[in-house]
């Protein structure tokens, strides 16, 4: 049987020492780190962006069926794709922690263990944050802060008439993913001896369990000379956040079905599912795929990068937001993407 050590055993600051010796300092803007009161920052003449991400369980995450490991990389995925959806980079995160005594030592070992990973991969510096016993269940709350060359951050209320209304990667995968795992659970829960069958889906499941945030697409803007008119990125499904820049950016825009990027693999799955893939990519949510806008001029240099799909354009807001279908019907874009309120 596996060790398992009580947090009590080693009392809040001894936890929080254990949790992030392995952690070293990247960015010369990380001054101090953990271990003091505050942290201090200084991004030398940049601007400082900041988002904050509230992960809870039975809300955003299920533990039957997301590793810890996979729940620690993922948390700080989903804080550097805001940042990066500001045309910024990430350079810092702050981690808030809520547990109850059902976890041990060793099971925040592991969610710490992909905190690390991520803040290897993209850069960042774990820099401070908070550890509390909580009633019931696992609570996170992320802080990331990122730099930005003085006023070339990018809004969602920018975009203008004529804009080409882009997005980076493929979409709906993350929701087709998220369905199978919901699928094998209620199996397991009827049928508890039944092993999980994941056999072939190895690309949903990956897209919900281990997403990426978009830093390439960042930095070919940067090498390209490009400056998206707005951006945002997609986290809780494209109809939802091609809404988010028309309301702020006071337009309208058309989408052509046939122009929206579905893997293959999310393809299959949705029809083995009897699910449509343009709704999946529509309304599914959990992609953290970049949706900008660009200048009709930038089109040349946005199609040399075959991660890149043009998939509409903004309109005048009096022609409203309308999606082509792949038959030539015509139909209002509506929100139908993931709620947090909505879940029970």
């Amino acid at each position: 049987m596996s060790e398992r050590t009580e947090i009590a055993e080693l009392g809040e600051f001894g936890l929080i020492d254990h949790l992030t010796k392995n952690f070293e300092i990247q960015n010369v803007s990380s001054v101090l780190g953990v271990g003091d009161d505050a942290a201090v920052i200084d991004h030398f003449g940049k601007q400082t962006v900041i988002t904050n991400d509230l992960l809870i369980e039975g809300v955003h995450f299920d533990l039957m069926y997301t590793p810890l490991k996979h729940l620690g990389y993922k948390t700080v995925v989903v804080n550097v794709s805001d940042i990066y959806a500001m045309n910024a980079t990430p350079t810092q995160i702050i981690l808030g922690l809520g547990f109850s005594n059902r976890f041990s030592l060793e099971a925040l070992d592991e969610f710490y263990e992909g905190v690390h990973a991520a803040c290897d991969h993209y850069g960042v510096d774990l820099i401070g944050g908070d550890t509390s016993s909580s009633q019931k269940g696992f609570i996170i709350s992320c802080t990331a802060i990122g730099e930005v060359t003085p006023d070339t951050y990018v809004k969602r209320s920018t975009a203008q008439k004529g804009d080409l209304l882009c997005v980076s990667g493929d979409l709906g995968a993350a929701y087709l993913g998220l369905t199978l795992l919901e699928r094998e659970k209620r199996i397991f829960l009827e049928s508890p001896g039944v092993q999980p069958d994941l056999e072939g889906e190895k690309y949903i499941v990956g897209r919900i369990l281990k997403p990426e945030a978009r830093k390439d697409i960042i930095q070919f803007f940067a090498e390209n000379g490009i400056q998206p008119t707005s951006m945002i990125d997609v986290s809780d499904g494209l109809s939802s956040e091609i809404l988010h820049l028309c309301k702020d950016s006071e337009l309208g825009c058309v989408l052509y079905e046939e122009k929206i990027p579905i893997a293959e693999d999310a393809r299959q799955a949705a029809f083995k599912f009897n699910l449509d893939p343009t709704a999946c990519a529509l309304s599914g949510g959990e992609d953290y795929e970049l949706l900008f806008t660009v200048k009709q001029d930038d089109y040349d240099k946005i199609a040399a990068n075959t991660d890149i799909s043009v998939i509409g354009y903004m309109a005048e807001a009096e022609a409203g937001s309308h999606i082509y279908t792949k038959g030539g019907n015509k139909f209002p874009i509506t929100a139908q993407g993931w709620n947090a309120f909505n879940k029970q």
